[in-house]
């Protein structure tokens, strides 16, 4: 069986309903950077990049955990992240799907790795936050960011299978799709493995891993991955997790975000999920600095100030609940949406 490369284009692969090989890509990536609409310059430049000769790509990260920056990804993982995607969600040549994502970022230029090497009949449409709009197609398979799911959940029902990433949704938006009995994932990705390495439906707690991916855990209980087809060596994050399996985890938060106020380690993302169903406005906790206790839980609330529920921290143990509370007018935030909380607690700081 010959190896699926980077240099193939399958031959079911459509673009807004028309095929295309590997030279009309190149000829459609000349037009779009020449005459195209600003989002489609980036992926006139992206099909050229992906059809050169060299066999890795430069990507530029979301700056979630610090500024944005260039990374070197071989196109080769790249194309078996692609196999072990369409193996995972069951994708076959011929499904309809569509891209709604910008191509600047590697989550928009894997939906088109996928549909050149899964053959997908692929709809992209300019970035939006309400992708679906005047959108009446039924999909086989679509990617979103969680406003986008929150702008299209009339419209649900025309997706068979929808992927969420990018940022974590609320357990708001969770029960809407619930509700919508849409047949949805959460993902989970690192920058080393190009993009998303597990999934867990919406709705359960725990995420699988991918084909090809095995895990463990390291003394901070933070996964540890290995995955060969996309990274050489073993992935080492900072995220801390209940282990189930070799191939199954729970994800609880960030090592990098534990508070230890008074001896105690609070884990802040355990605390935002216990009362994220009462406040409406985004918000986080987070530690700051002090005598006492070395360092205060501190709630960081988005918005002008108002007045909470009294209920507010019933379900919150006397550890969790914060010290104080602190209205910011507009989180600072990366291009993708998500909040950059060491830079709202330096400013308030």
């Amino acid at each position: 069986m010959t190896k699926l490369t980077y240099k193939n284009v399958h031959n079911k692969f459509k673009l807004n309903g028309f095929h295309f090989n590997k030279e009309d890509l190149c000829r459609v990536a000349y037009s779009y950077i020449k005459e195209g609409n600003d989002y489609e310059k980036p992926i006139g430049s992206f099909f050229l990049d992906w059809f050169d000769d060299k066999s890795y790509m430069n990507i530029t990260t979301s700056g979630t955990t610090g500024e944005p920056k260039i990374i070197q990804v071989q196109k080769q993982a790249m194309v078996n992240s692609a196999l072990a995607t369409g193996d995972f969600f069951e994708l076959k040549s011929g499904d309809r799907a569509l891209n709604c994502l910008p191509v600047k970022y590697i989550a928009g230029k894997m939906m088109f790795v996928r549909a050149f090497i899964l053959g997908l009949d692929m709809d992209f449409v300019a970035p939006s936050s309400n992708p679906m709009k005047r959108n009446h197609n039924i999909y086989d398979f679509v990617a979103m960011v969680p406003l986008q799911v929150e702008n299209s959940l009339l419209q649900l029902h025309q997706i068979k299978k929808l992927i969420v990433g990018g940022v974590k949704m609320s357990v708001d938006l969770e029960k809407k799709i619930i509700k919508s009995k849409c047949n949805a994932f959460e993902t989970y990705s690192t920058t080393e493995t190009v993009t998303h390495i597990a999934a867990k439906r919406v709705g359960e707690n725990s995420f699988t891993a991918l084909p090809t991916i095995s895990i463990s855990q390291d003394d901070r209980l933070c996964l540890v991955i290995s995955a060969p087809d996309l990274y050489a060596e073993n992935i080492v994050t900072n995220d801390i997790v209940e282990l189930l399996s070799d191939n199954k985890f729970i994800w609880l938060g960030r090592q990098d975000n534990v508070i230890n106020s008074g001896g105690i380690k609070l884990i802040p993302e355990q605390i935002e999920a216990k009362i994220s169903d009462k406040i409406t406005n985004r918000f986080f906790v987070a530690g700051i600095s002090d005598e006492k206790l070395g360092e205060k839980l501190i709630l960081f609330i988005e918005g002008n100030p108002f007045e909470l529920e009294s209920s507010l921290f019933d379900d919150l143990d006397k550890y969790e609940k914060p010290k104080e509370i602190k209205f910011i007018p507009h989180f600072e935030e990366t291009e993708t949406g998500k909040i950059k909380r060491n830079e709202v607690v330096a400013s308030f700081l």
